[in-house]
Protein backbone atom coordinates (compact mmCIF):
# COMPACT_ATOMS: atom_id res chain seq x y z
CA UNK A 1 0.00 0.00 0.00
CA UNK A 2 2.96 2.32 0.58
CA UNK A 3 3.92 2.00 -3.10
CA UNK A 4 0.31 2.65 -4.14
CA UNK A 5 0.26 5.89 -2.15
CA UNK A 6 3.58 6.90 -3.69
CA UNK A 7 2.17 6.23 -7.16
CA UNK A 8 -0.90 8.32 -6.49
CA UNK A 9 1.27 11.16 -5.17
CA UNK A 10 3.49 11.01 -8.26
CA UNK A 11 0.49 11.18 -10.58
CA UNK A 12 -0.94 14.10 -8.63
CA UNK A 13 2.31 16.00 -9.02
CA UNK A 14 2.55 15.55 -12.80
CA UNK A 15 -0.22 17.87 -13.96
CA UNK A 16 0.80 21.05 -12.11
CA UNK A 17 4.25 20.70 -13.65
CA UNK A 18 2.88 21.15 -17.17
CA UNK A 19 3.61 24.85 -17.12
CA UNK A 20 7.31 24.14 -16.56
CA UNK A 21 7.63 21.64 -19.40
CA UNK A 22 10.21 22.73 -21.93
CA UNK A 23 10.69 26.33 -21.06
CA UNK A 24 14.10 26.15 -22.71
CA UNK A 25 17.58 26.08 -21.32
CA UNK A 26 17.56 25.81 -17.55
CA UNK A 27 17.90 29.35 -16.28
CA UNK A 28 20.02 30.24 -19.31
CA UNK A 29 22.87 27.97 -18.13
CA UNK A 30 23.37 24.50 -19.54
CA UNK A 31 26.63 22.83 -18.57
CA UNK A 32 27.90 20.03 -16.40
CA UNK A 33 26.64 16.71 -15.14
CA UNK A 34 24.44 18.15 -12.38
CA UNK A 35 22.61 20.52 -14.72
CA UNK A 36 21.98 17.67 -17.14
CA UNK A 37 20.83 15.36 -14.37
CA UNK A 38 18.32 17.89 -13.07
CA UNK A 39 16.85 18.81 -16.45
CA UNK A 40 14.61 15.72 -16.94
CA UNK A 41 13.51 16.02 -13.30
CA UNK A 42 12.27 19.59 -13.75
CA UNK A 43 10.42 19.22 -17.06
CA UNK A 44 7.08 17.48 -16.68
CA UNK A 45 7.02 16.23 -20.26
CA UNK A 46 10.29 14.32 -19.92
CA UNK A 47 9.63 13.20 -16.36
CA UNK A 48 6.20 11.80 -17.22
CA UNK A 49 7.43 10.02 -20.35
CA UNK A 50 10.39 8.39 -18.64
CA UNK A 51 8.43 7.23 -15.61
CA UNK A 52 5.62 6.01 -17.89
CA UNK A 53 8.03 3.89 -19.93
CA UNK A 54 9.23 2.20 -16.75
CA UNK A 55 5.69 1.77 -15.43
CA UNK A 56 4.45 0.20 -18.64
CA UNK A 57 7.45 -2.12 -18.88
CA UNK A 58 6.89 -3.44 -15.36
CA UNK A 59 3.12 -3.75 -15.75
CA UNK A 60 3.29 -5.87 -18.91
CA UNK A 61 6.56 -7.79 -18.44
CA UNK A 62 6.03 -11.53 -18.72
CA UNK A 63 9.48 -12.19 -17.27
CA UNK A 64 11.56 -10.02 -14.99
CA UNK A 65 14.51 -10.46 -17.35
CA UNK A 66 14.87 -9.23 -20.03
CA UNK A 67 11.29 -8.00 -20.61
CA UNK A 68 11.59 -5.23 -18.01
CA UNK A 69 14.50 -3.62 -19.83
CA UNK A 70 13.69 -3.60 -23.54
CA UNK A 71 11.66 -0.38 -23.62
CA UNK A 72 13.65 1.58 -20.99
CA UNK A 73 17.00 0.81 -22.63
CA UNK A 74 15.59 1.65 -26.07
CA UNK A 75 14.28 4.96 -24.78
CA UNK A 76 17.56 5.91 -23.09
CA UNK A 77 19.63 4.87 -26.12
CA UNK A 78 17.50 6.68 -28.68
CA UNK A 79 17.23 9.74 -26.42
CA UNK A 80 21.03 9.93 -26.49
CA UNK A 81 21.07 9.43 -30.27
CA UNK A 82 18.48 12.18 -30.71
CA UNK A 83 20.40 14.53 -28.42
CA UNK A 84 23.60 13.98 -30.39
CA UNK A 85 21.68 14.65 -33.61
CA UNK A 86 20.27 17.85 -32.13
CA UNK A 87 23.76 18.94 -31.09
CA UNK A 88 24.91 18.35 -34.67
CA UNK A 89 22.17 20.65 -35.95
CA UNK A 90 19.74 18.01 -37.24
CA UNK A 91 16.23 19.45 -37.53
CA UNK A 92 13.09 17.35 -37.13
CA UNK A 93 9.57 18.65 -37.77
CA UNK A 94 7.03 19.03 -34.97
CA UNK A 95 9.38 18.21 -32.10
CA UNK A 96 7.15 19.64 -29.35
CA UNK A 97 3.92 18.10 -30.73
CA UNK A 98 5.68 14.73 -30.96
CA UNK A 99 6.83 15.01 -27.34
CA UNK A 100 3.21 15.67 -26.36
CA UNK A 101 2.10 12.78 -28.58
CA UNK A 102 4.48 10.46 -26.73
CA UNK A 103 2.43 11.05 -23.58
CA UNK A 104 -0.81 10.51 -25.48
CA UNK A 105 0.48 7.09 -26.53
CA UNK A 106 2.28 6.05 -23.34
CA UNK A 107 -0.64 7.02 -21.11
CA UNK A 108 -3.09 4.53 -22.63
CA UNK A 109 -0.40 1.83 -22.68
CA UNK A 110 0.02 2.27 -18.92
CA UNK A 111 -3.72 2.48 -18.26
CA UNK A 112 -4.66 -0.58 -20.31
CA UNK A 113 -1.50 -2.62 -19.70
CA UNK A 114 -1.34 -3.54 -23.37
CA UNK A 115 1.46 -6.02 -24.08
CA UNK A 116 3.34 -5.41 -27.31
CA UNK A 117 6.02 -7.63 -28.87
CA UNK A 118 9.48 -6.52 -27.81
CA UNK A 119 10.37 -5.23 -31.26
CA UNK A 120 7.22 -3.12 -31.48
CA UNK A 121 7.67 -1.76 -27.96
CA UNK A 122 11.28 -0.80 -28.75
CA UNK A 123 10.20 0.91 -31.99
CA UNK A 124 7.40 2.88 -30.33
CA UNK A 125 9.38 4.21 -27.38
CA UNK A 126 12.52 4.63 -29.48
CA UNK A 127 10.72 6.84 -31.99
CA UNK A 128 9.40 9.16 -29.32
CA UNK A 129 12.72 9.16 -27.46
CA UNK A 130 14.43 10.59 -30.55
CA UNK A 131 12.20 13.68 -30.36
CA UNK A 132 12.82 14.06 -26.63
CA UNK A 133 16.53 13.80 -27.35
CA UNK A 134 16.53 16.27 -30.24
CA UNK A 135 14.81 18.82 -28.00
CA UNK A 136 17.61 18.38 -25.44
CA UNK A 137 20.29 18.55 -28.12
CA UNK A 138 18.97 21.81 -29.56
CA UNK A 139 18.99 23.35 -26.08
CA UNK A 140 22.61 22.32 -25.63
CA UNK A 141 23.90 23.42 -29.04
CA UNK A 142 26.89 25.71 -28.65
CA UNK A 143 27.12 25.21 -24.88
CA UNK A 144 30.36 24.26 -23.13
CA UNK A 145 30.29 21.01 -21.20
CA UNK A 146 27.64 19.45 -23.46
CA UNK A 147 29.08 15.94 -23.09
CA UNK A 148 28.84 16.04 -19.30
CA UNK A 149 25.35 17.52 -19.50
CA UNK A 150 24.22 14.70 -21.78
CA UNK A 151 25.75 12.15 -19.39
CA UNK A 152 23.68 13.69 -16.60
CA UNK A 153 20.52 13.59 -18.69
CA UNK A 154 20.98 9.93 -19.60
CA UNK A 155 21.70 9.07 -15.96
CA UNK A 156 18.52 10.83 -14.82
CA UNK A 157 16.60 9.09 -17.59
CA UNK A 158 17.73 5.68 -16.37
CA UNK A 159 16.88 6.64 -12.79
CA UNK A 160 13.35 7.73 -13.78
CA UNK A 161 12.91 4.48 -15.71
CA UNK A 162 13.97 2.60 -12.58
CA UNK A 163 11.47 4.54 -10.47
CA UNK A 164 8.74 3.69 -12.96
CA UNK A 165 9.73 0.03 -12.97
CA UNK A 166 9.69 -0.12 -9.17
CA UNK A 167 6.26 1.51 -8.98
CA UNK A 168 4.90 -0.64 -11.78
CA UNK A 169 6.20 -3.83 -10.19
CA UNK A 170 4.50 -2.86 -6.94
CA UNK A 171 1.22 -2.13 -8.75
CA UNK A 172 1.33 -5.58 -10.36
CA UNK A 173 0.99 -7.08 -6.88
CA UNK A 174 -1.55 -4.61 -5.49
CA UNK A 175 -4.62 -6.48 -6.80
CA UNK A 176 -7.58 -4.19 -7.57
CA UNK A 177 -5.77 -1.14 -6.19
CA UNK A 178 -2.93 -1.72 -8.61
CA UNK A 179 -5.29 -1.88 -11.57
CA UNK A 180 -7.10 1.27 -10.50
CA UNK A 181 -3.92 3.23 -9.83
CA UNK A 182 -2.36 2.24 -13.13
CA UNK A 183 -5.46 3.55 -14.89
CA UNK A 184 -5.27 6.80 -12.93
CA UNK A 185 -1.58 7.14 -13.76
CA UNK A 186 -2.22 6.51 -17.43
CA UNK A 187 -5.07 9.02 -17.49
CA UNK A 188 -2.88 11.65 -15.81
CA UNK A 189 -0.16 11.14 -18.43
CA UNK A 190 -2.75 11.51 -21.21
CA UNK A 191 -4.13 14.69 -19.63
CA UNK A 192 -0.63 16.15 -19.42
CA UNK A 193 0.03 15.20 -23.03
CA UNK A 194 -3.20 16.82 -24.18
CA UNK A 195 -2.31 20.01 -22.28
CA UNK A 196 1.14 20.15 -23.85
CA UNK A 197 -0.22 19.43 -27.33
CA UNK A 198 -2.70 22.28 -26.97
CA UNK A 199 0.19 24.58 -26.03
CA UNK A 200 2.36 23.38 -28.91
CA UNK A 201 -0.15 23.85 -31.74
Amino acid sequence: MRFAKTSALLVTLLLPLAASAHTGVDGGVHHGFTTGFMHPLTGADHLAAMVAVGLWSALVARRAWPDLLWAPLAFAGMLLAGALAGLAGVQLPAVEPMIAASLLVLGPLVATRVHLPAGVAVAVVGLFAVFHGVAHGHELAGEHGAALTLAGMVSATLLLHAVGIALGWALRHANVWGTWLSRVAGAAVVALGATLLAQAV
